[in-house]
């Protein structure tokens, strides 16, 4: 039997950021995947607690110290900036 496991949890994060005219994923700073043990390429799981949109995508890995939390692509009509 093959279980999944939550691995890593970023709680609440603000996003900072919504590119529509790109081809997907989500883009976190450095520096943030290193304290939450997430590796580029990571398939994660994003809840947007204002409108109960739930969806899969990729990371991508931002500036480290940048502080940035960036939908792209379609993922980027699901959530709102701030």
């Amino acid at each position: 039997m093959l279980r999944y496991m939550l691995k890593s949890k970023i709680h609440r994060a603000i996003v900072t950021q919504a590119e529509l005219d790109y081809v997907g994923s989500i883009t976190i700073d450095k520096d943030l995947m290193e304290a939450a043990d997430i590796v580029p390429n990571e398939k994660v799981t994003i809840v947007n607690n204002n409108n109960g949109e739930r969806f899969e995508t990729y990371v991508i890995e931002g500036e480290p110290g940048s502080k940035i939390i960036c939908l792209n692509g379609a993922a980027a009509r699901l959530v709102q900036k701030g």
